[in-house]
């Protein structure tokens, strides 16, 4: 595999690094971690208006044609600036969702809609008892009719409480269906909840929810297949952001040991610092290595559940680590909620356990080897 960009990419990377460095200032990711919303929409019609929301969609659907590993580059440049908002859910979690599961018609009315800007969607899968895992998944919906009737618990619902529609997995008699469900529907409570890094999880209440059932999204009872490709893409998808992430994180601190004069000389002068820029390096490095193999394998279509899973097991406990590393060199300083920093060892932490933590990941990875 060939781990430089092409052309395309490579200018798609600096487009949106100049981007995110003009309309997305530290200053605004600390004020949308307090804004209930969580995100401007003027913002996110800029981004429309780029073509961002829509790039991996096929022409045909509204899109830019793009691959997943061009999202995956857009996404660490994301992850870099820290951008607040509901892109991750909207364009991973449900539009990807739809793209995989989604019949002609509903993706001929969704996708464009999403790509300019126009549709907030989300997925509802994590219940209080289970994981990330589908057959965990004991919310029940019961055909009634020409719909299904839902109800039950779901947590950790990201922007759920702005989102036009929420794609919700649930039970039926046949297995695991989604179900798009709008997201202002009578029977459906939100509670907005407090997160480490401020992004805007939800728990959803579903009581006694009506769903027409031209409304499933695929075929009833196969969405635990269909669940797990867009699972594969959600976790390499946090991996970028975790990268870009990680790579802000090291430079920034880097400047820092340049400048910070201790006993006459600047203290990246001094070995044991050193020491934990060159450890930073090689987490990120290997962070980005493995995340866009990953990636690549996605877009070409090609089996790759322990490549996803190896992953998101390294990015997870490397980004930590390269946060961690970071506050060391920085010090107290970068422990005030004015640093930069602390935006990104919260993200750290939050982007850990989502879509299954290190040790849910080394686990795929062993059933994988055949263990």
């Amino acid at each position: 595999m060939d781990y430089g960009l092409n052309e395309e990419q490579e200018m798609l990377k600096k487009i949106a690094r100049d981007f995110l460095t003009a309309e997305c200032p530290k200053s605004l990711a600390r004020e949308m971690a307090k804004d209930d919303r969580g995100y401007t929409p003027e913002l996110w019609h800029k981004m429309a208006e780029l073509g961002w929301i829509g790039l991996a969609f096929p022409e045909k659907y509204g899109g830019g044609g793009g691959s997943f590993l061009d999202l995956t580059v857009l996404l660490e440049e994301m992850g870099r600036a820290c951008l607040p908002g509901p892109f991750f859910s909207t364009v991973v979690l449900g539009g990807m969702t739809i793209l995989e599961a989604g019949n002609e018609v509903q993706k001929q009315e969704l996708l464009p809609k999403i790509g300019e800007g126009n549709l907030i969607v989300t997925l509802a899968l994590t219940e209080p008892g289970g994981g990330y895992n589908a057959d965990k998944i004991t919310m029940e919906a019961i055909a009634s009719g020409d719909n299904y009737i839902i109800s039950g618990i779901k947590l950790f619902v990201f922007n759920a409480h702005i989102a036009d529609y929420i794609i919700c997995v649930s039970k039926t008699k046949d297995g695991t269906t989604l179900f798009l469900v709008e997201g202002k529907s009578p029977g459906i409570n939100h509670t907005l909840l407090k997160t480490i890094a401020g992004d805007k999880q939800c728990e959803v209440a579903f009581d006694k929810v009506s769903v027409p059932k031209q409304n499933v999204l695929g075929e009833v009872g196969k969405g635990q297949i269909q669940l797990q490709e867009v699972l594969c893409k959600a976790a390499v998808a946090k991996c970028a952001e975790m990268v870009g992430g990680a790579q802000q994180t090291l430079e920034m601190t880097v400047d820092y040991v340049k400048q910070r004069i201790q006993f006459g000389q600047p203290i990246g002068a001094f070995q044991a610092v050193q020491h934990h820029c060159a450890n930073m390096v090689t987490y990120i490095d290997t962070s980005r290595f493995l995340s866009y193999k990953a990636a690549w394998m996605l877009s070409e279509g090609l089996p790759c559940g322990k490549e996803v899973a190896m992953a998101k097991a390294w990015a997870s406990d490397a980004y930590r680590q390269v946060t961690l590393l970071g506050h060391q060199c920085i010090g107290g300083v970068a422990l005030v909620e004015d640093h930069d920093l602390p935006l990104y060892s919260k993200r750290a932490k939050a982007a850990e356990v989502a879509f299954g933590d290190a040790e849910f990941h080394r686990e795929v990875v062993a059933q994988e080897l055949g263990l």
